[in-house]
């Protein structure tokens, strides 16, 4: 079970409660443009710190990571942000609307044990990117900090946690942002040693499932055990929590999975062939495992909520409508992905996709690294279509996002789901609080 503790937070150092201007999305949704808005906000905005300037060679004088590491020590020691007098956790409310419906999820900031998936206390579900892995921990081992959460969940049926926290509805917020997708985050500091007692024990009987951020742990576990080979190996086992050493833990942000108000939407996939794409050829080859099915014109929202098994939308080059393909009820799934994989992955939408469409039909696979230049990713599946109808790819996929208890399921098994399986939203900002690990 996983070693929680409360931390000592770096947070900007301003008077006004109200941080938007440095505040950012995740680095990994960020583009260049985007990049030079937000310092055009605040040239202190926490984009500053995830995504520093400078080439991406770590070998090259001024490359990022030397940016990073001297901005990250330059900004504490000028007190643009300032270390909590004493430990604590620090609850997120983030305020946001899906469909119309106001919602809200609660989150909370605590220091995690870092400990190798192999032991099963803190769980993966999707694969990373080795490209990404590289550009991640060259930036943690240059500033030795945690600049964003790993955004995790727990299993807390009965709300326990939650009941804790309900402190905060007499407490003033210790700091506030609104964010670029409209959400509004909300945060608080509780250091009452009861209530952080209580909330730790409570944390120690639960598995971890990562939702968002599988890079971020694991660059983390890779400069923990850099640091513990350079001092010599791991600690004693008797080690009191607080007198762990910093590079140990990581940031996370947990959730309660059973939270009614956590919401998991899909990522949509664009494809390209190899060569000449042939659009009947496709659908042909779709045919001997789906029922592909017309639909009529307009928006094809809400099509795939009342199917059954594994499904998806597709709209090919040329087409002036999208269909529905539904994988036909005499496909055996053991025969037709003859993988070491549990059912409950193998029924993946996702899953199926890669493994009967993607890679048999458009030779795109993340086995094979080259392929995933002709595979990108929509949040919109409006927008994602019409990507197909502009001509801008030759195929797009619109899919049904991936269930909580079908993440749970794939992860206890101990498997990966494929890339860009979740969507949790809203997305947790970067600049609410951020962590030193040394």
């Amino acid at each position: 079970m996983p070693l929680v503790r409360p931390l000592r937070a770096w947070r900007y150092a301003r008077t006004a409660r109200d941080i938007t201007p440095l505040v950012a999305p995740p680095y990994d949704v960020v583009s260049e443009d985007q990049r030079t808005e937000l310092l055009s906000r605040d040239p202190h905005n926490a984009v500053a710190l995830e995504l520093p300037e400078g080439p991406l060679d770590p070998s090259v004088p001024g490359n990022r990571y030397e940016t990073g590491a001297r901005r990250w020590a330059e900004w504490r020691r000028e007190g643009i942000l300032k270390q909590d007098d004493e430990p604590g956790i620090y609850v997120l409310e983030q305020r946001f609307e899906i469909g119309g419906q106001p919602k809200t999820r609660r989150a909370l900031f605590v220091d995690v044990e870092i400990s190798p998936f192999a032991d099963g206390v803190v769980l993966p579900h999707e694969r990373t990117l080795p490209k990404a892995l590289g550009d991640r921990f060259e930036l943690i081992k240059a500033t030795a900090a945690n600049f964003s959460p790993v955004f995790a969940l727990y299993d807390d049926p009965e709300s326990r946690i939650d009941s804790l926290l309900s402190v905060t509805g007499a407490m003033t917020p210790a700091a506030e942002a609104d964010a670029d997708d409209s959400s509004h985050s909300v945060l608080w500091r509780v250091t009452d040693p009861q209530v952080v007692s209580t909330v730790v024990n409570v944390l120690r009987d639960k598995r971890l499932f990562i939702a968002d951020g599988h890079h971020r742990y694991t660059t983390a576990l890779a400069y923990r055990d850099l640091r513990r080979d350079e001092a010599g190996g791991q600690p004693a086992s008797d080690v009191p929590a607080a007198e762990r050493p910093a590079y140990d833990f990581v940031l996370m942000a947990l959730v309660n999975m059973e939270d009614p108000e956590l919401v998991v939407l899909p990522t949509h996939r664009l494809a390209d062939a190899a060569g000449t794409f042939d659009p009947v050829g496709f659908v042909r080859g779709l045919e001997e495992r789906f029922v592909v099915t017309d639909l009529p014109f307009g928006h094809p929202s809400g099509v795939l909520d009342s199917v059954e098994g594994p499904a998806f939308l597709f709209q090919a080059r040329g087409e002036a409508r999208p269909r529905l393909a539904v994988l036909r009820a005499d496909v055996d799934l053991d025969v037709a992905i003859p993988l070491d994989r549990s059912d409950a992955w193998k029924r993946l939408d996702v899953a199926v996709l890669q493994e009967l469409v993607l890679d048999p039909l458009l030779g795109i696979h993340p086995d094979r690294a080259e392929t995933l230049e002709r595979l990108s990713f929509c949040k919109d599946a409006h927008k994602a279509l019409e990507e197909v109808a502009d001509g801008h790819h030759d195929v797009a996929f619109v899919l049904r996002a991936t269930g909580v208890e079908q993440l749970r399921a794939v992860a206890l098994g101990g498997e990966i789901m494929p890339q860009k399986s979740t969507y949790f939203y809203p997305k947790l900002l970067s600049g609410l609080l951020f962590r030193a690990m040394d």
